[in-house]
């Protein structure tokens, strides 16, 4: 799955709710086993550096939710009516 792609069809004014409704699926999740080491750092580092919003950052944040809750996420921008981007996930998920 091409997850900058993904990204690069968020509006930027969603941007900010998607990244703190991602972060939370990251942090609740129970199935945080899933998160490799790589993923948790390089979500850490655009963390710290307050760049969670940008492409980069949403991306990592994307994977790692995906990863973690698809459910959740795709739940997430179908209630945003970014449907696009939930059926492009879903059809990834399924194949």
């Amino acid at each position: 799955m091409d997850y900058r792609k993904l990204v690069e069809l968020i509006p930027t004014a969603n941007r900010e709710m998607i990244s703190q409704k991602l972060v939370d699926f990251i942090l609740t999740s129970k199935n945080d086993e899933k998160m490799p080491s790589q993923l948790a750092n390089a979500i850490l580092h655009f963390w710290q550096h307050n760049v969670l919003e940008s492409e980069s950052g949403l991306t990592v944040l994307l994977e790692a939710a995906l990863l973690l809750e698809p459910d959740k996420t795709v739940s997430v921008f179908s209630e945003l009516q970014m449907t696009i981007i939930a059926e492009q996930i879903k059809a990834a998920l399924t194949s």
